[in-house]
């Protein structure tokens, strides 16, 4: 395998956590090398971030140009266009990262910053088509594209189907819920939603009907359609496989529903060993939240490990 000289950092991942914290060790006057997998970002089918003050409306490839431009001027972050195969903590201190074309990497700390992976459902037709552009999974991220059209929120808990009535009224005035049968206190919801003008349907969702994207129809199972033009569905997550792997053999604590635990400086369970963004919340995911969040890691590791 090759070898390269040590740096200070490893950041594992190119995202708005992943180069906030390159941007902010350079400017420590770390050095630090940036492995990112050279396939498309989770972010790609996004049409422009949004709550980055300057950056308003720039898609995520001239976000990421711009930071590497930025990072670039200060010579001090490498970037490497290939994902981590592998980290271990070594007995003499510090982190050995494995990436994926046979380089490894001696560093004294290593930060993850990979996001998660959304889980499509297969079954769907016209998913991944409509995903990012009329099917959302954040109202602040696309809720401004989306207003006033006809929404549903597809959702699995009854107290979460209720919110369909009031929850989302700054988008869209017509707002339905669409659940799976069986839901739990379903009668319960569909009851307050249809007090408020609004209605439950249940059902297994089966194609989604659109236009290069632009959702018109929701189709049941059974054949019945539902008009709508935006769907608020927000699909199971994972971690990327190298996550996973640091759960099962490195001591990294994840919690209850499978994110990273992390402190209020992003340090892990492993001493050394950082996250920021996505993989650390089911709640707070988004590019303001997850640069802030490497900004955090960034100052966090200079002052446990000053250059």
């Amino acid at each position: 395998m090759n070898h390269i000289a040590p740096y200070d950092a490893v950041i594992v991942g190119g995202g708005p956590a992943g180069l906030t914290a390159a941007l902010a060790l350079s400017r420590y006057r770390h050095r630090t090398i940036v492995a990112a997998s050279p396939a498309a970002p989770r972010n790609a089918a996004s049409r422009g971030v949004h709550g980055m003050i300057g950056l308003e409306g720039a898609t995520p490839a001239e976000v990421r140009a711009r930071a590497w431009a930025e990072l670039d001027a200060y010579g001090l972050a490498e970037r490497r266009d290939t994902a981590a195969a592998d980290i271990a903590l070594l007995p003499e201190g510090g982190f050995r990262t494995v990436l994926g074309d046979g380089t490894q990497v001696w560093s004294r700390t290593v930060l993850l910053a990979t996001g998660v992976v959304d889980i499509h459902p297969e079954d769907v037709e016209g998913f991944t088509a409509c995903w990012g552009r009329t099917v959302i999974h954040c109202p602040f991220c696309a809720g401004w594209e989306n207003a006033g059209r006809t929404w549903g929120l597809v959702a699995d808990d009854a107290d979460y189907a209720a919110r369909a009535a009031t929850g989302f009224r700054a988008w869209s005035a017509d707002v339905i819920a669409i659940a799976p049968p069986g839901m739990d206190r379903a009668e319960e919801a569909r009851r307050a939603l249809r007090v408020a003008g609004s209605d439950l349907v249940q059902g297994e969702i089966a194609r989604l009907h659109h236009h290069d994207g632009e959702l018109y129809t929701v189709e049941m199972a059974d054949g019945t359609r539902i008009d709508r033009q935006t769907l608020l569905w927000a699909p199971p997550q994972r971690q990327v496989p190298l996550v996973t792997h640091l759960a099962d053999t490195f001591g990294l604590v994840l919690d209850d529903d499978g994110f990273v635990i992390v402190g209020a400086d992003q340090q892990t369970s492993v001493p050394g060993l950082y996250a920021a963004g996505d993989l650390t919340t089911a709640w707070e995911q988004g590019a303001m939240n997850a640069a802030g969040a490497g900004a955090t890691a960034a100052d966090a590791i200079h002052f446990a490990h000053p250059a």
